[in-house]
C-alpha cells in the first residue's frame, strides 16, 4: 500500500478519534475527497516542475504516533531561544506537551488547535478563520482532513503581547518513520502586535516528513512578525504551507531561514485585503550536500495603496539545489502599488544549482513593480582584496556570504533571535566569525 492509500483509509480511524458533531467535520471530510482526487504533487505539476516528493513517499510512515513520548527540557533546551522570556507551545510527535510548554490566558488565547476545533467558545471563531485562507491543493487538504493538533493563538484587539511566542514540533525517532501534519491558526485583531517562532526538530535519524498549514489573520491595523527557523536534520523533510490575509493598514512580515533538512518546500501566500496594507517576505537559504530547499511565493495585491517586499538570498554548495517561485499578482483596482521581489543566489560549486522564476501579472497601470533575480560565484576581486591583508581562504568566503545574506538578518526585530541565527549561520559556514554574541 503506498503512502496516498494509506492516508486514505487511516481517515476513517482518525474520525473514530475526533468529535464528528464538530462544525470542521464536513470541512475533514470535503477535505479528503479532495486528496483522494489528487493525490501528491508530481512534477508534472508546473508548480512543482523542479521538486520531486519520489525520495520522501518511499518510506511507511506511521501516520499516527504508537504512544506518547516525554522528553525533559535539558534534552531540548538548545532549539529554544532560551535566552528571552516567552511563551511556549511545544509538540512531541503531533502530542501537545504540557510538561515542556507554557502558555497563558493573561488577556490573549494560547492554546490547543484541539481544543480550538471541539469547545464551544471558540465555535465562531472557528467558523470565520479555519481554512479560509488556506487553498484547497491536494496538500493543504490533506492537512485540513487530518486537522487536529497545533497551535491556536488568538491576539483580541489593542494588545501588544509583551513576550514572543515559540511554537516548536519535536520528533522523538521512536517510530522507524513518522508523518506529521500540524494545523496552526493565527488570528491578531485590530490594533495588536505577536512575535512568533516556529521550528520542527527531529531528534533522530529516523526518517520524518511533515506536511504543516498556519493561516494567519491579521486585521485592521495589526503588526506580525513570524519567523521560521528550518535547521532539520537530513533525515527529515518539510512541506510547509503558510497562508496570510490582511486587512486594512496591517503589517505582515514572514522570514524563513533555511539550512536543514532533506526536502524543504515552503508554500508562502499574502492576500492583501484593504488599503495601505504592508507585507515582506525575507528568506535565508544556506545548503550543502544533496540539500533541496523550494521557496514558492505568492503575493495579491487586490485594493490600491499597498506595498509588498520580497527578499531571498540563497548560498548552494556541493550538489544541494534550490527553487525560487515567486509571483506578484496586481489586480485591475490595485492602483499605486509598490511591489518588489528579488532573489539573489551564489553557487559554491558547480555541482549545485538553483532555479529561479520570478514573476509579475500587473493589471494596473498605476503602479511601481520590479523583480530581479542573479545567480553567480563569490566576487573573486573582493577574495583576492580579502586574502592579500592576510584573511585564510575560508574565512573571507565566509564573511563574503555573511555580508551576502546580513540585510535579511538585519531585518530580524528581536536581538536574540538575530544572536541565534548568527551562530547558526557561523556553524554552517564552518567558521569562527569573530562577532561578539
Amino acid at each position: 500500500m503506498d503512502l496516498k492509500d494509506k492516508l486514505v483509509s487511516s481517515f476513517m480511524a482518525f474520525e473514530n478519534m475526533v468529535d464528528i458533531d464538530a462544525p470542521v467535520h464536513d470541512v475533514r471530510s470535503q477535505a479528503i475527497k479532495t486528496f483522494e482526487d489528487e493525490g501528491f504533487p508530481t512534477k508534472r505539476d508546473e508548480a512543482w516542475k523542479y521538486t520531486s516528493l519520489n525520495s520522501v513517499l518511499k518510506h511507511d510512515y506511521s501516520v499516527f504516533p504508537k504512544k506518547e513520548n516525554a522528553l525533559e527540557y535539558r534534552d531540548v533546551k538548545k532549539y529554544f531561544i532560551y535566552d528571552i522570556d516567552s511563551y511556549k507551545i511545544v509538540f512531541i510527535d503531533g502530542k501537545y506537551s504540557s510538561h515542556l510548554s507554557q502558555t497563558t490566558h493573561d488577556g490573549i488565547d494560547v492554546c490547543l488547535m484541539s481544543a480550538a476545533l471541539s469547545k464551544p467558545k471558540y465555535r465562531i471563531l472557528i467558523e470565520n478563520y479555519f481554512n479560509k485562507a488556506a487553498t484547497k491543493d491536494s496538500l493543504s487538504s490533506l492537512n485540513t482532513a487530518f486537522s487536529q493538533e497545533g497551535a491556536y493563538i488568538h491576539i483580541p484587539k489593542n494588545k501588544v503581547v509583551e513576550k514572543p511566542i515559540q511554537i516548536l514540533h519535536f520528533s522523538t525517532g521512536n517510530e522507524s518513520a513518522l508523518m506529521l501534519q500540524p494545523r496552526n491558526l493565527i488570528v491578531v485583531d485590530e490594533n495588536s502586535h505577536v512575535q512568533i517562532i516556529e521550528r520542527h526538530q527531529s531528534l533522530t535519524d529516523n526518517p520524518v516528513l511533515t506536511n504543516s498549514v498556519t493561516e494567519i489573520f491579521a486585521n485592521k491595523r495589526a503588526i506580525v512578525d513570524y519567523y521560521k527557523i528550518q535547521n532539520d536534520k537530513q533525515s527529515a523533510s518539510l512541506i510547509d504551507n503558510t497562508f496570510v490575509k490582511q486587512k486594512r493598514e496591517s503589517h505582515t512580515s514572514v522570514h524563513t531561514f533555511s539550512f536543514g533538512g532533506k526536502m524543504t518546500r515552503n508554500n508562502l501566500n499574502f492576500y492583501q485585503e484593504g488599503e495601505r496594507i504592508d507585507s515582506t517576505l525575507n528568506g535565508v537559504t544556506i545548503i550543502g550536500d544533496k540539500q533541496h530547499v523550494d521557496h514558492n511565493t505568492l503575493v495579491h495585491h487586490i485594493e490600491p495603496n499597498c506595498e509588498s517586499h520580497q527578499d531571498y538570498k540563497g548560498v548552494f554548495a556541493d550538489k544541494s539545489t534550490g527553487v525560487f517561485n515567486g509571483k506578484v499578482y496586481v489586480n485591475k483596482e490595485a492602483q499605486k502599488t509598490n511591489a518588489f521581489q528579488s532573489n539573489n543566489n551564489i553557487l559554491l560549486s558547480d555541482q549545485a544549482s538553483i532555479n529561479t522564476k520570478p514573476q509579475l501579472e500587473i493589471f494596473a497601470d498605476d503602479v511601481k513593480c520590479s523583480h530581479g533575480c542573479t545567480i553567480g560565484q563569490l566576487d573573486e576581486s573582493a577574495m583576492f582584496y580579502m586574502r592579500s591583508r592576510g584573511i585564510p581562504e575560508k574565512e573571507a568566503k565566509a564573511l563574503l556570504m555573511f555580508a551576502f545574506s546580513n540585510n535579511v538578518l538585519n531585518s530580524v526585530k528581536i536581538p536574540e533571535l538575530k544572536q541565534r541565527l548568527t551562530k547558526i549561520i557561523a556553524n554552517k559556514l564552518g567558521v569562527n566569525l569573530g562577532f561578539d554574541l
